[in-house]
């Protein structure tokens, strides 16, 4: 059950008969007669729809609106102002305020009614039928009762109207799942309103029944081609038309598809801008008659003014008015993107064919005299209507097909660049792999020769080289560092392309066991060296043992290196576990170096102190990083000069998995 209305106005008589309009179309209200009552109301329950009157007599209805709009919990309700205040500024204001709607007394109750469903249904608040309804349209007060109560006695909601006008105004109000139709009518026969309810883009899809009491040969065949959906005759078993009902039903089109649009037949909002107030009236009472809110405007000025805050169905603008004539408020209306398509009447009391044109020329969508018929008037409106109706239908349908070939489009775009980007990867990877063997073969060439240069060269020197003068004696140990330097980079160029190159074998790694392994065999090559080396225990790894015990020996060796000159080194191994797992961390606190060149750090043959200083080939960081990729995770530095370095890295996932021998 949906939230009830609230009805807020002063008059005993409005109050009375708005609850029992709305009572008659089956929704549920609460009234007040002033501000001070509509506050405890409010505060009391919720409500689905507001409409109030700007007049009360305690304070200004728009007051009470802005408090609404300001309170948390109640903001959202919908207002409608309902209101004698006919002048368009006070719409205007109201609108401004945050309206929803803004409704002039008197009032059209099929208008009222027909808005405050719109807004309720907008809000998720309207009240949705257990489950199918039927719509019956039928002049026969005796059949008409029968038909409802079979249709009732089998579960359907049902409603009925007495002419084929009053069911069209019921179809678009209450968008029924099918509609009963008559065949004979006062009026527009059957077939003629199932011909206007295929013409009409919100009730198209719903199923239409047609029924006829006439045996006349050809009597289906014309109902179908009529649009019909099923074809009955009133003679036959009513059991029978529950059956072609159940049937039609079944391969009907959803809800969803026929609430899509806005229907024709429900009551509408025409503007009618002219100067003449005798005329204004005259038509006002016309159009409301017809069931439509008929919004006045005394001037092309106010006209504008008034759609800049609020749409209309339909504009009857006078040609000759002073301020702003029909033609500049048409060529304004026409120029301004949210109004172009608003249909345009133009209406004057010159018949002659140069005002005409002018009037089209302006972009007025049709011309009408005055003193046509009003039922000419009402078939010209109606036409209009309909032709922005279509309109609107197919720019949806475009806008949606659109959509639709953009999606493909995107989709076969983002196919072409993964293929793209697949077929780069491989190819990078194979010229990675090709460059990686050809760097191997020819670091692998270069070592034999190298070696008899380096071999001869501290032959040279043991055999001959007192017969050499000192300078001599100098070349030649220069030769042999060069050697020795240069076999140190082919060996470090080696491990770097075996590290690219390896397959991987993961398994659970001791990084504490080789740390301890990797620390004796420096203190073994370097005895004099009085470090402090303090290794963590139980540190696990799952990855290549080959790869992370190259890692550890890189780095455990820079450390070692690096603080050979510090006064008291110290070297320090363990790890730290967080969201990414486990991170490993090696400090020292030797050389350390600037953080401003952190970027180059591990990048080939980059060095941050000079050979002079510090000996090496500038690819172990290198090296490290290659293995830490390999194994998914990073690598970081941070650092101080004079104040040591501190690496850190981490192996995600499983290799990141393991935490200690004892556990976390």
């Amino acid at each position: 059950m949906s939230a009830p209305i609230l009805i807020v106005d002063d008059s005993l008589t409005v109050r009375m008969n708005l609850m029992d309009t709305l009572a008659a179309a089956g929704l549920e209200a609460a009234a007040c007669a002033s501000i001070t009552e509509a506050r405890e109301a409010l505060n009391e329950q919720a409500f689905s729809l507001v409409i109030l009157d700007v007049l009360l007599p305690d304070g200004d209805g728009i007051d009470l609106l802005k408090e609404i709009r300001e309170t948390p919990g109640i903001h959202d309700t919908a207002v409608m102002l309902l209101s004698t205040e006919a002048e368009v500024h006070d719409r205007v204001r109201g609108l401004q305020t945050g309206a929803d709607e803004y409704v002039g007394k008197p009032y059209e109750p099929v208008y009222l009614v027909a808005r405050a469903r719109e807004l309720m249904r907008r809000g998720d608040a309207a009240p949705m039928p257990a489950g199918d309804s039927i719509l019956v349209i039928d002049d026969s007060i005796t059949f008409r009762e029968a038909l409802r109560e079979a249709l009732q006695g089998a579960g359907y909601q049902v409603d009925v109207a007495g002419t084929g006008e009053e069911g069209l105004r019921l179809a678009a109000e209450l968008r029924p799942t099918a509609i009963i139709v008559d065949g004979v009518l006062p009026g527009a026969d059957g077939a003629s309103i199932i011909r206007r309810i295929r013409l009409d883009a919100g009730l198209r899809s719903t199923p239409c029944l047609l029924l006829t009491g006439s045996g006349e040969e050809g009597a289906e065949v014309r109902a179908l081609d009529a649009g019909a959906d099923a074809f009955a005759r009133k003679e036959e078993d009513i059991d029978i038309v529950l059956a072609r009902v159940s049937a039609m039903l079944r391969s009907a089109a959803t809800q969803s598809s026929r609430l899509s649009s806005a229907s024709l037949h429900a009551p509408k909002r025409i503007l009618t801008v002219d100067d003449s107030e005798t005329y204004l009236q005259f038509l006002s009472v016309l159009l409301r008659g017809a069931g439509h809110e008929v919004v006045l405007a005394r001037s092309g000025e106010e006209a504008l003014e008034m759609l800049a805050v609020q749409p209309v169905d339909c504009v009857l603008l006078d040609m000759q008015m002073p301020g702003i004539g029909g033609e500049e408020a048409c060529r304004r209306i026409k120029a301004v993107p949210v109004t172009r398509d608003t249909p345009v009447i133009m209406l004057t009391a010159l018949e002659d064919r140069d005002a005409m044109i002018r009037g089209l020329s302006a972009g007025a969508d049709d011309y009408i005299a005055k003193s046509s018929d009003f039922e000419v008037l009402r078939a010209r409106m109606l036409a209009q209507m309909r032709r922005r109706q279509f309109e609107d239908e197919n720019r949806v349908i475009r806008e949606e097909l659109l959509a639709k070939e953009l999606e493909a489009a995107e989709a076969r775009a983002a196919r072409e660049i993964a293929e793209t980007r697949a077929a780069l990867v491989e190819e990078l990877e194979w010229k990675n792999h090709e460059l990686e063997a050809f760097s191997y073969s020819v670091s692998h060439d270069l070592r034999a020769p190298l070696r008899s240069i380096d071999g001869f060269s501290q032959a040279l020197l043991e055999d001959y080289g007192e017969a050499l003068p000192p300078q001599g004696q100098d070349y030649l140990r220069r030769v042999c560092a060069a050697a020795q330097r240069m076999g140190q980079l082919i060996d470090d160029l080696l491990q770097l392309s075996r590290v690219g190159r390896a397959p991987m074998e993961r398994q659970k790694v001791d990084m504490s066991e080789i740390a301890q392994s990797i620390v004796d065999g420096l203190r073994r090559g370097d005895a004099s060296r009085d470090a402090i080396v303090q290794i963590a225990e139980g540190l696990i790894a799952e990855g290549d043992a080959g790869l992370l015990r190259a890692l550890m020996e890189n780095l455990l060796g820079n450390a070692w290196k690096f603080t050979a000159k510090a006064a008291n080194p110290t070297i320090e191994f363990s790890a730290t576990r967080d969201t990414n797992g486990q991170t490993y961390v090696i400090r020292d606190n030797g050389a350390g170096f600037d953080m401003a060149y952190a970027d180059r750090l591990f990048a080939p043959f980059q060095r941050l102190h000079t050979v002079a200083e510090y000996p090496g080939t500038g690819i172990g960081l290198a090296t490290v990083r290659r293995i830490v990729d390999r194994h998914g995770g990073r690598i970081w530095a941070e650092a101080k000069v004079g104040a040591g370095a501190a690496f850190f890295w981490n192996l995600p996932g499983r290799a990141g998995a393991g935490a200690t021998a004892e556990g976390p």
